[in-house]
This record gives C-alpha cells, sequence and structure tokens, in this order.
C-alpha cells in the first residue's frame, strides 16, 4: 500500500502540474503567439505526472488505485487538449 504522505505528496504534484498546464493552454487559446517553451514544459510535467501516477499505483491499495486513476484521466485529457491545441497551431511535438 502506498503511504498516504506518498499519496498527498503525488497528488499535490498532480494538482500543481494540471494548473500549470491549464495556464498554458489558456494563454496558448487567447494569444496567436504563446511562449513555446512553457507550452512544451506544460506537455512534459504532465507526461512525467502521468509516468508518477502509473508508478504509485502498482504500490497502491483498491481505494487508492481509483483515486489514481481518476488522476491519470484528468492528466491524459488536459495532455490531449494540449496536443490538439497545438496541432491547429501548427506546432509539432
Amino acid at each position: 500500500m502506498a503511504t498516504r504522505d506518498s499519496m498527498s505528496t503525488l497528488t499535490q504534484q498532480v494538482e500543481d502540474t494540471i494548473r500549470f498546464a491549464e495556464e498554458q493552454y489558456k494563454q496558448s487559446s487567447m494569444q496567436e503567439q504563446y511562449n513555446d517553451d512553457n507550452y512544451i514544459q506544460a506537455l512534459q510535467r504532465l507526461e512525467q505526472m502521468y509516468q508518477d501516477i502509473a508508478t504509485m499505483a502498482h504500490s497502491a491499495n483498491g481505494q487508492q488505485r481509483e483515486q489514481l486513476h481518476r488522476m491519470r484521466l484528468q492528466v491524459q485529457q488536459l495532455q490531449n487538449s494540449l496536443i490538439l491545441q497545438g496541432s491547429r497551431g501548427g506546432e509539432q511535438f
């Protein structure tokens, strides 16, 4: 079973990463030119969170795995949104 502290830490990291990525998504929606470095960093951070969630799931109990699964879905949805938005803007990732 994953410890309560490790789950709490991961949850906070995921929330922070999602907030950062959502901010990049909003900024790129409002303007034609946006900070490519931050946009790419948001995608990289989301991917790292996805991997961290998968790793944590290996040592999680059933309830924790359900919570991790919901977090993983949020991360994936935001990744997909960023990628689609980037492809519309001519960016390639």
